[in-house]
C-alpha cells in the first residue's frame, strides 16, 4: 500500500513541500512544475523518493497493524464482542489512536525526504551554501549537527497532524465505503469504489490538517540553516509575516496527490490483505 502511494503521488508531494517552504518562489502548481523541470530536470520531481518509500512503507505497516489492535481496544471500551463490526465513527477513533504509533517511524524518514525535496530552494535562497544531494549525506549531516534526536525535529507538529488527521482519514474512508456498499458487505466492493473511498479519505485528512503540515515542513526544512522555532513560534511567524493564506501554500498539488495516492494506497492494501488471507486460509 505504501509503495503504491509513493509511486503515484511523489511528484505532487515534492511540489507541496517546495510551495509550503518557499511560497514566494512559485505562483502555483504549474509554475512549480515548470521551474523544477527547467532547473533540475524530471528527476527533480522524484527527489526524496527513497526516504519517501521507507517512510510510507514503515508508516503504513505500523499504521494498519496498530489499526487492527486499536479496533480491538475500541471494542473493549464500548463493551462489544471482538468480532462485532464497528461503526464508521468507531473505526475513525481506532485509526486516530493507531496514527500516534506510526508517527514514531514516520517523523525521521519524512524529515530526510522534505530536506531532499527542498534542497535546491535552500541553496537558491542563500540559507545554505552547499546542499546534500543524497539520502546518506542528509542523514550524516543530521547526525553530525544534532545527533540522533535531530531526526525528530517537527515531532510535535507531526503528531498534531497525524492524530486528528487519521480520524478524518479512516472516518472518510469507512463512510464512503458504507455509502458504496448500500447494505451489502463492504468486503464485496470492487476496485473503483475502493479507489474513490481511499481518495475521499485522503482528501478529508488533508483538508483538516493542512496548516499543521505546512508548519511541520517549514520546521524540518529550515532547521538545516540553524535553530528553528517550535510549532507555535513557527506558526505565529508565518501568520504575522506572510498571512494566513501562506499556511495553505501547495494545497492544490496536495489535494490531487491525496485523491490519487490514497486511492492507490487503499486499493493495494485491501487486495493484498485479501490475497494474504486466502493464502493463510489455504494452509
Amino acid at each position: 500500500g505504501g509503495t503504491a502511494c509513493v509511486a503515484t503521488g511523489q511528484p505532487f508531494d515534492t511540489a507541496k513541500v517546495k510551495m509550503q517552504t518557499f511560497p514566494n518562489m512559485y505562483k502555483g502548481l504549474v509554475d512549480c512544475f515548470v521551474k523544477t523541470y527547467k532547473q533540475v530536470g524530471f528527476r527533480g520531481f522524484y527527489k526524496g523518493t527513497t526516504p519517501a518509500l521507507v517512510a510510507n512503507i514503515a508508516e503504513n505497516s505500523v499504521l494498519f497493524m496498530c489499526y487492527g489492535f486499536c479496533q480491538q481496544i475500541v471494542r473493549r471500551i464500548v463493551g462489544v464482542d471482538r468480532k462485532t463490526k464497528l461503526s464508521d465513527l468507531q473505526n475513525a477513533a481506532a485509526g486516530s489512536f493507531a496514527s500516534a504509533f506510526a508517527t514514531l517511524v514516520l517523523c525521521p524518514t519524512e524529515l530526510v525526504k522534505c530536506r531532499l525535496q527542498a534542497m535546491h530552494e535552500m541553496q537558491l535562497s542563500g540559507k545554505i551554501i552547499q546542499g546534500h544531494n543524497t539520502v546518506w549525506s542528509v542523514v550524516k549531516g543530521v547526525i553530525q549537527k544534532d545527533g540522533p534526536l535531530g531526526f525528530y525535529r517537527g515531532l510535535s507538529s507531526t503528531l498534531l497532524r497525524e492524530v486528528p488527521g487519521y480520524f478524518f482519514f479512516f472516518g472518510g474512508y469507512e463512510l464512503s465505503r458504507t455509502f458504496f456498499a448500500s447494505g451489502r458487505s463492504k468486503d464485496e466492493l470492487g476496485p473503483i469504489p475502493l479507489l474513490l473511498s481511499g481518495g475521499f479519505g485522503g482528501c478529508c485528512l488533508w483538508i483538516a490538517v493542512y496548516p499543521v503540515d505546512c508548519v511541520k515542513s517549514r520546521i524540518q526544512v529550515l532547521s538545516m540553516a540553524g535553530k528553528q522555532a517550535g510549532f507555535m513560534g513557527t506558526f505565529v511567524t508565518i501568520v504575522r509575516t506572510e498571512g494566513v493564506l501562506a499556511l495553505y501554500s501547495g494545497l492544490t498539488p496536495t489535494m490531487i496527490r491525496a485523491f490519487v495516492a490514497n486511492g492507490a494506497l487503499f486499493l493495494a492494501y485491501e487486495y493484498s490483505r485479501k490475497f494474504m488471507m486466502k493464502q493463510i486460509d489455504s494452509y
